[in-house]
């Protein structure tokens, strides 16, 4: 029974503008192959917001004037925003059926992203982790109306509760976002780091509507917590980058298990180690429960059983980057090598280079 305007009008601008789209509801790409979206530079050094089929094929390279981070993809639409790259002041939606470059969205004054983004799951608003300039460090959510499918509009922000907020993603209620706000202040246009002596790193539970839920930190002040990714039921795994002294060992995973406290997931010390304090890229696979993180300054890719925390994956892999989960497994994307496809399955776990252009990805890839 076709919608009436009532009903369209209750479902949220995104059914209106999956009409204005043609009708593209839940675009999933082609086939069975997934989409896989991240940011890539070329040799000359130019940036792109990609899309590559696991196969090898190429989807489109759009040319974007600043290096991108993370994508934020549409839950309904073809569509995906390219996040800047921290300090950054501009993102990019794109189409995902052609790669056209509908919007170049810029910053509000006195802001810049953080490479971070997420949209609603009815798809009419997306939230950006923010830079407040005019008072540095101040983390800022800001949020933005979508309207006739191709143009994002500034309609306010509200506080992250915490100092330099990177990563965010929802909660499995669809309406509370769990932030990792980094701790460190940085000045507008600058990635200096002003206060490493000082740093506030803190893991917030927000509503989308900014009242905190709940705020909780780790034991080490200079523990910047950076990237995370949420399983289905609610699991919130936390990956770390350390600013302290290179000799201190201290925890780069952490887990917040739904009515449980944050604290750090046990990994071994060998492992630690070959992190050399710096983490990129989570991914989650709900359904094997199992948890992905690169470690690019270590040259190193891990694969851990979400419940139990044994290692199901511990290898070397040049500069890798990207990680996300795809129905048998992850794929991981590097900066320096080649990409690589990590088979998960009961008796074991396979791998085998993919057919996609090596070296020059980003830290973070999208399923789309």
């Amino acid at each position: 029974m076709p919608l009436t305007r009532r009903q369209l009008l209750g479902s949220g601008a995104a059914v209106a503008a999956v009409a204005a789209l043609g009708g593209w509801t839940l675009w999933s790409g082609r086939g069975q192959s997934p989409l896989l979206l991240s940011a890539r530079n070329d040799a000359a050094g130019k940036h792109y917001a990609v899309g590559y089929f696991l196969d090898g094929q190429r989807a489109f390279a759009t040319p974007v004037a600043e290096r991108c981070h993370d994508i934020c993809r549409h839950p309904l639409l073809p569509l995906a925003l390219f996040v800047g790259r921290r300090p950054s002041r501009e993102s990019y939606l794109v189409d995902l059926r052609d790669g056209t470059l509908l919007q170049t969205l810029r910053s509000q004054p006195d802001r810049h992203f953080y490479g971070h983004g997420v949209f609603h799951h009815r798809g009419q608003w997306l939230y950006t982790t923010e830079n407040d300039t005019a008072e540095p460090g101040r983390g800022v959510l800001g949020r933005y109306r979508l309207e006739n499918g191709k143009q994002l509009i500034h309609d306010g922000e509200v506080s992250t509760h915490g100092v330099g907020p990177h990563q965010l993603a929802w909660l499995p209620d669809g309406e509370s976002l769990v932030i990792g706000n980094g701790g460190i202040r940085t000045e507008g246009g600058s990635r200096e780091e002003m206060n490493l002596d000082a740093m506030a790193p803190s893991l917030v539970i927000m509503d989308r509507h900014g009242e905190r839920l709940s705020k909780e930190t780790l034991p080490q002040q200079q523990n910047s917590i950076r990237h995370l990714a949420v399983a289905s039921d609610g699991t919130v795994i936390t990956g770390q980058q350390y600013h302290g002294p290179a000799w201190d060992s201290v925890p780069l995973l952490a887990i917040k298990r739904p009515g449980q406290p944050y604290q750090p997931f046990p990994v071994s010390n060998r492992q630690l180690a070959m992190m050399k304090q710096y983490t990129a890229s989570i991914a989650i696979h709900s359904e094997k429960r199992l948890v992905a993180m690169t470690a690019p300054r270590g040259n190193r890719f891990f694969i851990w059983d979400l419940d139990s925390a044994a290692t199901v994956v511990d290898v070397p892999m040049a500069d890798c980057a990207g990680v996300g989960a795809v129905p048998e497994g992850f794929a991981v994307t590097s900066g320096q090598g080649k990409c690589r496809f990590f088979k998960c399955q009961a008796g074991g776990t396979d791998s085998e280079w993919l057919d996609l252009p090596a070296a020059w990805w980003d830290n973070h890839m999208v399923i789309g």
